[in-house]
């Protein structure tokens, strides 16, 4: 693209560009500005379109999409190339164009501006990296390690009728995927369908692609085949659940004890899966403990994991149920902790994920509205 006729709007010269750098576009795009030589007003352009150049090379080529946002003190563009005509030969009135041109495309500024309309954020300050290193410990604090996915998931798919086989060291081969798997993906899933057959899954990273072994899916949390089974176990064993378990942990020494609630909190939005049920966006475990002084806390990883089954040589559940320490735990409990989950457990989740939609969103809808605009205009 040649532009012989430079726009007084500098918004105008992404318009022009977006018809031939736009989605779909194989060719590399050159984009060429003729600016008239030893002219007041070319001169501001020149200025202009050399710091443009130069905060794309430092920011990746993304300042075409903001241009149009672009402020010269206050002023637009067309006042400035106005000013430059009438004043330009005046030193002071030079410096101050430049100057104000200098101030409107900085780095900084253009950064900002990006940031405003990003929908993904592929740079990031300081702040921004402290927050997201302080999500991942609490996802990592949160978060299943793969041998315990790997335990439940060749357990439950074995149950359910499936066929595996292992092939090399934790990878395995999936001969039979029962339809009732792929008929639950099929009512609850939204992504890639379950197959009838796996040549290898894995459940680590690192086996995915091991060199000279055929490729395996990745079964972990949010994959739908995972998904499936999960779904299918639980309805099939949710009266188990809801009796519950004595465990025992090893680490405490004292006499009392202390009844753990798992929840399941989701969070959903107004689009249907397929079975025109609410797509849920967020789904998160959520153990509350309660003690026999009527203490709530909330435990933000699996405590469960820690904790070993009754022994044969050890007294039996009822036995354990019928001691006097345990007279305080009635069926009542499962609402105190219930309770104290949607009063100070759910509406920080709630947040979390609404905040993050809600911006998300509206980054979208002014990304439509500017585009739709500018194709109208």
């Amino acid at each position: 693209m040649v532009n012989y006729d430079l726009p007084w709007n500098p918004n105008r010269l992404e318009q022009r560009f977006g018809r031939i750098h736009r989605i779909g576009q194989t060719e590399v795009c050159h984009l060429w500005n003729l600016v008239a030589h030893e002219t007041r007003e070319g001169d501001v352009y020149r200025t202009l379109l050399e710091k443009i150049e130069e905060a794309r090379k430092a920011l990746g080529g993304q300042v075409f999409g903001v241009l149009g946002k672009l402020q010269f003190e206050g002023r637009a563009l067309r006042e400035l190339l106005i000013e430059a005509i009438r004043y330009g030969d005046r030193p002071e009135v030079r410096a101050r164009l430049n100057r104000a041109i200098e101030n409107a495309v900085d780095r900084p500024h253009l950064q900002d501006l990006l940031e405003e309309r990003a929908l993904a954020h592929d740079a990031m300050d300081a702040s921004r990296v402290a927050r997201v290193r302080e999500d991942m410990e609490r996802a990592e604090a949160r978060r299943l390690q793969p041998h315990y996915i790997e335990s439940f998931f060749l357990e439950a798919f074995q149950r359910l009728g499936g066929t595996i086989r292992q092939r090399e060291t934790r990878r395995y081969e999936l001969t039979h995927v029962p339809a009732p798997v792929r008929n639950r993906d099929r009512l609850i899933g939204g992504g890639e369908p379950v197959l009838a057959r796996y040549e290898r899954i894995a459940f680590e990273k690192d086996l995915i692609a091991p060199q000279g072994q055929p490729l395996a899916a990745f079964v972990c949390p949010g994959h739908p085949f995972l998904d499936a089974t999960l779904d299918l176990t639980l309805e099939r064993h949710r009266d188990l659940l809801r009796r519950g378990t004595v465990l025992v942990d090893e680490r405490d020494v004292g006499t009392q004890t202390r009844v753990l609630f798992y929840l399941e909190h989701a969070i959903q939005d107004a689009s249907l899966t397929r079975a025109g049920e609410r797509r849920t966006i967020s789904k998160r475990m959520l153990y509350v403990k309660l003690d026999a002084d009527g203490n709530a806390r909330h435990l933000h990883y699996a405590p469960y994991l820690d904790y070993r089954p009754l022994q044969e040589a050890e007294p039996d559940i009822a036995a354990v149920l019928g001691r006097s320490e345990c007279g305080w735990i009635t069926r009542d409990l499962e609402q105190k902790a219930q309770a104290h989950a949607i009063e100070h457990i759910v509406p920080d989740h709630l947040d979390e994920v609404r905040g993050r939609r809600v911006g998300w969103t509206e980054k979208a809808r002014a990304a439509v509205k500017d585009r739709l605009t500018k194709e109208i205009t």
